[in-house]
C-alpha cells in the first residue's frame, strides 16, 4: 500500500518494513541476520545491525573494524552507537552489500546528513580505514545532498511567489505533490543527480506542470495571469478529444509564456529549459502516462514510486525535506561558498544591498554572464577569422568544420552517457556555447600575434590538429564549468588504476579523456586563452588556473604522456632540455603564446648549460655573448633545438614544488630551516634527473619522501605519520595521495611503503651524499611569483592603504551586490550615496589598522601526530615526531606569522611598483 500522507514517523517505520523485501538485491548471503552467531558481540551491537538489516557477514566485519579503531577513538565526543553505525556503514559500503538506506541507518541514531558523514571519517585514524569505495561514496552522499538542499531552500521560496494561502491548505498538498513529482524526474532523468543547474531545470519543469494544472484560486495574481492568457478549459478539452488521434504529439504542450514567467522570475534561460522539457521532462512524463493528463497526479501513486526509487539507490530520502525532518538539516552555522567574509560593519540598509548569495543563484548569474559574453559570437567563423583561414598557404577551414562536426557529436554522446540518456540534446546546447568562445578566442589570439610577428600568413599553426582540439577542450572546459561549479576530483589524479568513477562525472579531467587530448597539449593553450579572453571572471581563471597545476601534479606524468617522449628525445633526459636551475631566481616572465609552444622545438642554436653545473657569476659560459659558443661545446655534437613547451612546463613545475615544498616546511620544520633548502635541492634533483619515478605518480608523493629523506640524514625527528597529518590539512590535496601510492606493476600501497622499496632505492646514494661533510651544491630556491593570469576588472587597491580598492563595474546587467558579495560596504560612484555617517566610516576603514590575512593556510600549533599509522610498523618508522607545544612555541609561531606578513606587504609594494613601471 503507498502511504496517504508522509510524516517524519511513519516514515521511518515504513522505510524499515519496505527495506527488507527491497533493498537487499544479493541473493546469495541470507538477509536476516542471526543473533545466535553472534554472541561474541555487544548484544546493543547485534540489536542494531539487526534493525539495519545487515547479513551476517557484515555484521563481524563491522564489529572487527570497530575493535580495531576503538581505542583511537576514545578522546571522539560521540556515543558509541554512532560509532558503530559508522562502522556498519563503512563496512557495508566496502563490500557493497545492500542493507538499508542512507535515512535509515540516520534514523537509526538520530545524526543529520552532515554530522553523519564527519563522524566516518573520523574513523580514518589508521589512514586505511577509509578505502577509495567508501571515501568516493561520502563525496558524492555530499555532494548530493548539498544540492538537494539548495533546491529545496529555493523551491520553498519560489512556492511562496507562486501559491496563494488558503484556508484548508490546499496549498501544502500540492506543494508536497510537486516536490516528490521532481524527486522522481530527478532520479529518473539524470544519472547525476548531483547536477544543480539541470536539477533545477527540471525543477522549473514540474512548477511550470503544476502551475498550468492548479485551480486559479491556488495562485498568486502574477501566475493566474500569465496561465490564463494561454491556457483554458477548451484547450484541455481539445487536448482530450486529440489523444485518440494522436498516439503522442511530437513536442509536449508546454505553457511558453508561463514557462517565460517562471524563467525570468528565476533567471533562467528559456531556451534551456525548453530544451529540458522537451526531451527529459517530456519522456519522464510519457512513462507515467500524464503527458495528456489534465488533473494532478496523485500523491499516493508518486510516493509509491518515488520509494521504490529511494530504497533501490540506498540514499536519503529527499521527501523528508518538506517535512523538515532532523536527518535533513542542515548545519546550523553554515557559510556559502560564495560568501566567507563576515559583515560585521554592515548597517540594515546595507545587508539590503546585497541579495542572499544561494547556490542556485550564483550559477545562474554566472551562466547568464557567459551567454551574455557570447551574444555578439557566432558559431561559424567570423568575417575576420575567414580571412585569416583564406590567408593560409592551406585553407583549414574545411578541416576545422569537419573536426567539430565529428567532436560535437562525440561530446554530446559522451555528455548523455555521464548526465542521462535524454540528455544529449542538452550536450548539443554546451557544445555550441564552446564553439562559440572557441571562435571568439581564436580570433583574438590570431590578431595578437599579427600584431606581435606583423604577419597574416598563420597557415603551420591553423593547420594543427592538435592546437584546434586543444583550444576548443580549453572553450569547453570553461563552459562545463561554469554550468557545473563543480570541484575536482581529487581522487581522479592521486592514483592511476582501477577507479572508474573518478572519470564518470563531468569534472576535469572528463574532458581531455572525451576529446582524447593529452593533458600535456592542453596545458600549452590555457594561458593565452585566458590572456586573450578578458571577460572571463575570476572564479573561471582561478579554476583554469588550479587545472593547470593538476596536470602539472599528475595528469601529464600518466603512462602515455608526450612529455615523456620529450624528455628522452637526448640522452640526458630532462637535463637536456628543461630550465637551469640558475634561472630560479629569476621572475616567470616569459613570451611564449600558444603558437611557439605547439609549433617548438624552435630557434635552433640556442644553448643552455648542463644543470650538473650551475652557473656561476664568473663562469665563461653564463657571461659569454650569446654569438660566442662556450669552448667546452665545440667538442660536442649538437644539441637539438630546445623545446618552449618543455623549457614552460617546467619552469611552472619548478615554482609549484617549491610553493607546496615551503608551505609544509613552514609547518612541519620551523625549528629547522637550514633544512628547507636541502630538501629543496633533493626534491629539484629528483624531478630533473629521475623524472620516471613521477611516472603515474603524484608531485607531491616525491615532496613528502624528499622531506623524510633529508630528515633521516639529518638526525631530525619527524615521522612519516606526522608529515601526511600536516599534509592532510592542507588545502587542495587528497588523502588518497598517501594512501595509494603506485609501487609497481599496477600494485598500489602507501607512502611509506613506496619510500622504502622505491624512492630510497632509486635514490639511496644521492640521499646520504647529505649526510657528508661534502653534500651536494644547494640548488637555487625559485622566485614564488603571483599569478600569471590578470584579473582586468579585479579590484585594485588604493595607494597608501592596505583595506581601500575600487573596481569598475564590469556590465550594467550585473548588480554592485552580486558583484561583490565579500564587500564589507559598497560605494558605487554615480548612484545614491545615501546617508552622511557612511562617508565618516570611510574614513574609519582607511584609517583603521585592521588587517586580513586568512587567506594563507594557518593550522595552528604543530600538527597532531595520529595515534596510530598501520604502514608504521616493524621498526620502519621509528622516530617519534611528537613534541610538547609549550608558550615558547606559540611565541615563535606568532612571531613567524609577523614576519611572514611584513614579507607578504614587501612582496606587494614590489608588484605594486613593478605593475606601474609596466
Amino acid at each position: 500500500m503507498p502511504p496517504k500522507r508522509r510524516n517524519a514517523g511513519t516514515t521511518q517505520n515504513k522505510e524499515i518494513k519496505a527495506s527488507t523485501e527491497s533493498s537487499s538485491p544479493d541473493k546469495k548471503e541470507t538477509p536476516e541476520l542471526s543473533v545466535k552467531k553472534h554472541k561474541d558481540k555487544d548484544a546493543e551491537f547485534v540489536t542494531l545491525c539487526k534493525s539495519l538489516h545487515v547479513t551476517d557477514l557484515v555484521c563481524d566485519h563491522a564489529w572487527s573494524l570497530w575493535k580495531t579503531v576503538q581505542e583511537s577513538l576514545d578522546d571522539v565526543n560521540v556515543s558509541q552507537e554512532r560509532l558503530w553505525a559508522a562502522c556498519v556503514f563503512v563496512t557495508a559500503t566496502g563490500m557493497d552489500v545492500s542493507c538499508f538506506t542512507v535515512t535509515q541507518i540516520l534514523k537509526a541514531v538520530s545524526l543529520n546528513v552532515k554530522q553523519f558523514v564527519d563522524l566516518v571519517r573520523k574513523l580514518d585514524v589508521n589512514l586505511d580505514t577509509i578505502s577509495t569505495k567508501v571515501n568516493s561514496a561520502l563525496t558524492r552522499l555530499e555532494k548530493k545532498y548539498d544540492v538537494s538542499l539548495a533546491l529545496y531552500q529555493r523551491f520553498e521560496k519560489t512556492c511562496k511567489k507562486i501559491f496563494a494561502l488558503v484556508s484548508d491548505g490546499k496549498e501544502r498538498e500540492t506543494m508536497r505533490s510537486c516536490w516528490t513529482m521532481f524527486l522522481l524526474a530527478k532520479g529518473r532523468a539524470l544519472q547525476m543527480e548531483d547536477d544543480l543547474v539541470i536539477s533545477f531545470q527540471l525543477l522549473i519543469c514540474t512548477l511550470e506542470l503544476f502551475i498550468k494544472r492548479c485551480p486559479p484560486d491556488l495562485l498568486q495574481p502574477l501566475y493566474q495571469s500569465a496561465v490564463s492568457k494561454v491556457q483554458s478549459p477548451a484547450t484541455r478539452t481539445s487536448r482530450r478529444n486529440q489523444s485518440a488521434a494522436k498516439s503522442r504529439p511530437p513536442e509536449p504542450e508546454m505553457d511558453v509564456q508561463l514557462l517565460e514567467t517562471l524563467c525570468k522570475e528565476n533567471d533562467c534561460n528559456i531556451d534551456e529549459v525548453k530544451n529540458v522539457y522537451q526531451t527529459s521532462f517530456s519522456g519522464f512524463l510519457d512513462s507515467l502516462d500524464l503527458s495528456r493528463s489534465p488533473g494532478f497526479p496523485q500523491l499516493p501513486d508518486l510516493d509509491q514510486q518515488y520509494e521504490e526509487h529511494y530504497l533501490k539507490s540506498r540514499d536519503f530520502d529527499g521527501r523528508l525535506f518538506f517535512d523538515s525532518d532532523e536527518t535533513l538539516l542542515p548545519p546550523k552555522i553554515e557559510i556559502t561558498q560564495v560568501e566567507r567574509t563576515p559583515k560585521k560593519n554592515l548597517l540594515e540598509e546595507d545587508n539590503a544591498l546585497i541579495p542572499p548569495q544561494t547556490p542556485v543563484r550564483v550559477a545562474m548569474t554566472s551562466i547568464q554572464q557567459l551567454r551574455g559574453d557570447l551574444t555578439s559570437s557566432g558559431d561559424h567563423p567570423s568575417t575576420n577569422l575567414a580571412t585569416y583561414f583564406k590567408n593560409c598557404t592551406v585553407d583549414p577551414t574545411q578541416d576545422v568544420l569537419k573536426r567539430l562536426e565529428t567532436l560535437g557529436q562525440t561530446f554530446s554522446q559522451r555528455f548523455g552517457e555521464a548526465v542521462g540518456p535524454r540528455c544529449v540534446p542538452l550536450g548539443n546546447q554546451r557544445f555550441t556555447l564552446g564553439v562559440k568562445l572557441y571562435y571568439k578566442v581564436m580570433e583574438a589570439m590570431l590578431k595578437s600575434e599579427e600584431k606581435r610577428l606583423s604577419v597574416q600568413n598563420f597557415s603551420k599553426l591553423l593547420n594543427d590538429s592538435t592546437f584546434h582540439t586543444s583550444l576548443l577542450a580549453c572553450a569547453l572546459e570553461v563552459v562545463m564549468a561554469t554550468y557545473g561549479k563543480s570541484n575536482f576530483k581529487s581522487g581522479a589524479y592521486n592514483h592511476g588504476g582501477g577507479d572508474d568513477q573518478a572519470e564518470s562525472d563531468l569534472c576535469f579531467p572528463w574532458i581531455l579523456d572525451v576529446l582524447n587530448l593529452s593533458a600535456f597539449d592542453f596545458y600549452k593553450v590555457i594561458e593565452s586563452f585566458i590572456k586573450a579572453d578578458p571577460t572571463l571572471n575570476k572564479d573561471i581563471v582561478k579554476h583554469l588556473e588550479t587545472s593547470e597545476n593538476l596536470i602539472m601534479e599528475r595528469i601529464a606524468w600518466r603512462t602515455g604522456s608526450p612529455l615523456f617522449e620529450l624528455l628522452r628525445q637526448n640522452e640526458g633526459g630532462a637535463a637536456e632540455q628543461v630550465e637551469t636551475p640558475a634561472s630560479f631566481s629569476q621572475p616567470l616572465q616569459h613570451n611564449h603564446t600558444a603558437a611557439d609552444l605547439y609549433l617548438s622545438p624552435v630557434r635552433a642554436g640556442l644553448h643552455i648549460l648542463p644543470p650538473d653545473s650551475p652557473a656561476k657569476p664568473g663562469s665563461q659560459a653564463a657571461s659569454q655573448p650569446p654569438t660566442q659558443p662556450a669552448p667546452q661545446a665545440t667538442s660536442q655534437t649538437p644539441r637539438p633545438p630546445r623545446s618552449n613547451s618543455l623549457s614552460l612546463f617546467y619552469k611552472k613545475l619548478y615554482r609549484l614544488a617549491y610553493c607546496r615544498l615551503k608551505m609544509l616546511c613552514s609547518y612541519l620544520l620551523s625549528n629547522h630551516p637550514e633544512l628547507e633548502p636541502i630538501i629543496w635541492t633533493l626534491f629539484q634533483h629528483t624531478l630533473q634527473h629521475e623524472y620516471e619515478l613521477m611516472r603515474d605518480r603524484h608531485l607531491d608523493q616525491l615532496m613528502m619522501s624528499a622531506m623524510y629523506a633529508i630528515c633521516k640524514v639529518k638526525t631530525v625527528d619527524l615521522r612519516f605519520k606526522t608529515i601526511v597529518t600536516a599534509y592532510k590539512n592542507m588545502s587542495n590535496t587528497s588523502q588518497e595521495t598517501f594512501k595509494h601510492v603506485l609501487i609497481s606493476d599496477g600494485h598500489y600501497d602507501s607512502i611509506i611503503v613506496f619510500y622504502n622499496q622505491v624512492f630510497m632505492q632509486k635514490l639511496k646514494t644521492n640521499i646520504l651524499q647529505y649526510a657528508s661533510t661534502r653534500p651536494p651544491t644547494l640548488s637555487p630556491i625559485p622566485q614564488i611569483p603571483r599569478s600569471p593570469y590578470k584579473f582586468p576588472n579585479s579590484p585594485l587597491r588604493v595607494p597608501g592603504s592596505n583595506n581601500v580598492y575600487i573596481s569598475p563595474m564590469k556590465s550594467p546587467r550585473m548588480s554592485p551586490g552580486i558583484m561583490t558579495p565579500r564587500s564589507r560596504m559598497l560605494v558605487s560612484i554615480g548612484e545614491s550615496f545615501g546617508q552622511s555617517n557612511r562617508f565618516q566610516k570611510i574614513n574609519q576603514m582607511v584609517n583603521s589598522s585592521d588587517r586580513s590575512f586568512k587567506r594563507t593556510l594557518d593550522m595552528g600549533s604543530n600538527p597532531k601526530p595520529l595515534k596510530k599509522l598501520r604502514f608504521d610498523v616493524d621498526g620502519q618508522d621509528e622516530a617519534d615526531g611528537s613534541k610538547s607545544g609549550g608558550d615558547s612555541t606559540l611565541i615563535q609561531r606568532l612571531a613567524e606569522m609577523s614576519s611572514t606578513r611584513s614579507r607578504m606587504q614587501e612582496q606587494k609594494m614590489k608588484e605594486d611598483a613593478e605593475s606601474r613601471k609596466e
